[in-house]
């Protein structure tokens, strides 16, 4: 059966604030229902607040409308992400006072307060839920969707696997993909690499050798994508096997909450190539397309690559130089990974359905 998507796209007819966006979100938010699931609950809203000098993250009248109505609905919220202390979400207009509600680290400022889940699957043992994550009421996942280099395509459920949970858990996720190989031969010491990462985890010893403090990194793979002679390579490349990480870990994530008390929002404006964690902003790939909310996770991820189409594509959100590929979705040719794959493993753990049926809130 067919789930619900609520969808606002971005035309107006007259220059009218209540055409335009954020308010065709408000609207979108009281046809879903939501008003009545938040009363009486705290509600953790999960975003990514970015890093460095990226601007195209979530804009802060968004956050703050969508905090001001589960307020108006007897709601008490925050806002959460990791590592924020250290991204300094402020220089992005992200205060208690812009946005409406206080923004806290998920899993406490030293990144230790997780409840551990055991999930033993592959190399992928440990999923550790943000304590705050775990002990709300209510989760709204707020996403903003953009490309992926290593998912291909990251939205609602990147925004839970990567971001609800501890450095471990992140690492093991990528950990399914490979590990990472140096090659001396090919390494120019450019240090691209070591300003690519954003944990502190790489450097250059004294004999000149590459080397990777495990224990902070988290298999990102940033140096490998900016490493000039690809003198950093995967050992492995098991995208397929990194996707149902991602999958699996949601789920963990989300059975801590009892059914029903979990919601989408999509924001599908700014779509750049790359994860908002590079800490950049580049053109963007396609004009905007509005924004989605749903109480069914496979079906707002595929209404949003739906969404998404090639024959939109801005040439200038493509590096210059690069060969995309011929066949697939948008992001299928900017990364070479089926970003519906995704979804195919949410399915398999009863994550939804991706069937859907767009509902359009004016």
């Amino acid at each position: 059966m067919a789930s619900k998507v609520y969808f606002s796209d971005m035309a107006y007819a007259a220059y009218e604030a209540n055409q335009t966006l954020p308010r065709k979100m408000e609207r979108q938010l009281e046809a879903s229902g939501l008003g009545d699931k938040v009363k009486g609950k705290n509600v953790a809203i999960k975003i990514h607040v970015g890093s460095e000098i990226g601007y195209s993250t979530i804009p802060p009248v968004f956050m703050r409308l969508l905090a001001e109505f589960v307020r108006a609905h007897g709601g008490n919220c925050f806002f959460t992400d990791h590592y924020i202390a250290q991204r300094h979400p402020e220089h992005r207009g992200y205060t208690q006072e812009s946005i409406g509600a206080p923004i806290v680290e998920a899993a406490g400022h030293l990144g230790k307060y997780i409840y551990t889940k055991e999930v033993n699957w592959k190399t992928f043992k440990h999923v550790d839920i943000a304590g705050l994550i775990h002990d709300a009421d209510f989760l709204i996942d707020f996403a903003h969707v953009k490309g992926h280099g290593c998912c291909a395509y990251g939205g609602a459920v990147k925004n839970i696997s990567m971001g609800c949970v501890s450095d471990r858990t992140r690492r093991e996720q990528h950990g399914l993909e490979g590990g990472l190989k140096w090659d001396k031969d090919k390494c120019t010491h450019c240090e691209a690499c070591i300003g690519a990462c954003n944990h502190q985890a790489n450097s250059f010893n004294d004999k000149g050798e590459y080397e990777v403090n495990f224990h902070n990194c988290t298999l990102c793979q940033h140096c490998l994508k900016v490493c000039p002679t690809g003198a950093i390579t995967l050992t492995d490349s098991s995208y397929l096997d990194f996707q149902k990480g991602l999958a699996l870990c949601t789920k963990t994530v989300l059975d801590s909450f009892e059914p029903g008390n979990v919601f989408f929002v999509n924001l599908l404006i700014s779509i750049t190539a790359m994860c908002d964690c590079w800490g950049m902003t580049t053109p963007y790939l396609v004009p905007d397309i509005g924004v989605m909310s749903s109480w069914d996770l496979s079906a707002i991820e595929s209404a949003s690559l739906d969404q998404i189409k090639i024959e939109k594509l801005n040439p200038e959100g493509v590096p210059t130089g690069s060969t995309m590929g011929s066949k697939g979705h948008l992001f299928e040719r900017l990364h070479g990974k089926d970003p519906y794959s995704q979804i195919k493993f949410l399915e398999e753990y009863g994550l939804g359905s991706k069937e859907y049926t767009l509902e359009m809130v004016k």
